[in-house]
């Protein structure tokens, strides 16, 4: 358990339904018990949200990430609101999995962006600050006018695969917008960089067309923020052992898991399939080649450090 230098009767830690084992795996490691809060639901579905303890003045954490279904978000935006109207001192929202990241512009003639929405939402509920993991593309900090703190589940990852007996390692781009993301991996890890040319025919359906690098003979590691439907993963591991890679594992922080991707990943060429525990995965969506990781430590260490005023960067020097 951590030992953190605050006070330990202002921090308050609030948790939706959207991934309590997680909430109280931080709670475990922060010392602290979670809010008594009453989530239930009307009889035409409608959420009814209730903190049943005093947080007045208090420094309060609603650990809640907002995966689909959309009742996620609502939750969220109801405990913050319930927080804020019960004179909370600072209200954090910590957003373990940021849904709805994906449109963050208008790349097509009228469409939403949602991603500012939610942000916006998140806001005007009454949150002073957020926390979240891994966001789909980094300048998602900049759609919020309150401060974020961006944490990345890079330090788990790497311990993982430091452990490995990796031969020749080499960490493949899925595209070349993860380029940068590969390269960080790469350094850490002491891998070489490769990285596939890939061109998306519609959403959620993408083609390999080429691998600029060498991995004939080695150990590929392909990572990403999200494995939503595995079609990306399972191409490219397929077009890596086409070229003779030796071993092939993918890696995701976020694992949706829609539609096929279970079965997918479970007859893809990757030996295995890493992600996080940022979202509640349900029993019919592991699966044999699955390895879940929890970050659970590194996001309670960030709200103690937030709570304490110190800085959450020292995390990942």
């Amino acid at each position: 358990m951590a030992d953190f230098t605050f006070s330990r009767g202002q921090l308050l830690l609030l948790a939706g339904t959207a991934n309590r084992p997680l909430a109280e795996e931080m709670a475990q490691h922060l010392g602290q018990p979670l809010c008594a809060v009453t989530i239930r639901r009307f009889a035409d579905g409608e959420i009814f949200v209730k903190i049943d303890e005093n947080v007045r003045g208090r420094d309060v954490f609603i650990i809640q990430p907002t995966n689909p279904p959309a009742e996620n978000y609502l939750e969220l935006l109801l405990l913050t609101d319930a927080a804020r109207r019960a004179s909370a001192a600072r209200v954090t929202a910590v957003l373990p999995y940021f849904g709805y990241a994906r449109q963050d512009r208008k790349d097509q003639p009228r469409v939403a962006i949602s991603a500012k929405l939610m942000a916006n939402l998140i806001t005007h509920a009454g949150a002073d600050r957020v926390l979240g993991m891994d966001f789909h593309s980094h300048q998602l900090q900049g759609f919020w006018d309150i401060p974020v703190d961006h944490l990345y589940a890079a330090p788990a990852f790497v311990s993982h695969y430091r452990l490995k007996a990796l031969h020749q390692p080499v960490v493949v781009a899925p595209d070349v917008g993860s380029a940068k993301m590969a390269r960080g991996y790469a350094k850490r890890l002491d891998a070489s960089l490769a990285i596939i040319d890939k061109r998306r025919v519609s959403a959620n359906v993408a083609e390999v067309v080429n691998v600029v690098g060498e991995v004939e003979d080695r150990d590929c590691l392909i990572p990403d923020d999200m494995i939503d439907t595995a079609g990306t993963i399972t191409e490219a591991a397929s077009a890596l052992k086409r070229l003779g890679a030796r071993r092939v594992f993918a890696f995701a922080t976020h694992a949706l898991l829609s539609g096929p991707a279970v079965q997918r990943l479970q007859e893809s060429a990757n030996e295995q399939v890493t992600v996080t525990n940022t979202i509640r995965l349900p029993a019919e969506r592991k699966f044999d080649k699955l390895k879940v990781l929890s970050i659970a430590a590194l996001m309670s260490k960030a709200i103690g450090y937030e709570h304490s005023n110190q800085s959450v960067s020292s995390l990942f020097d």
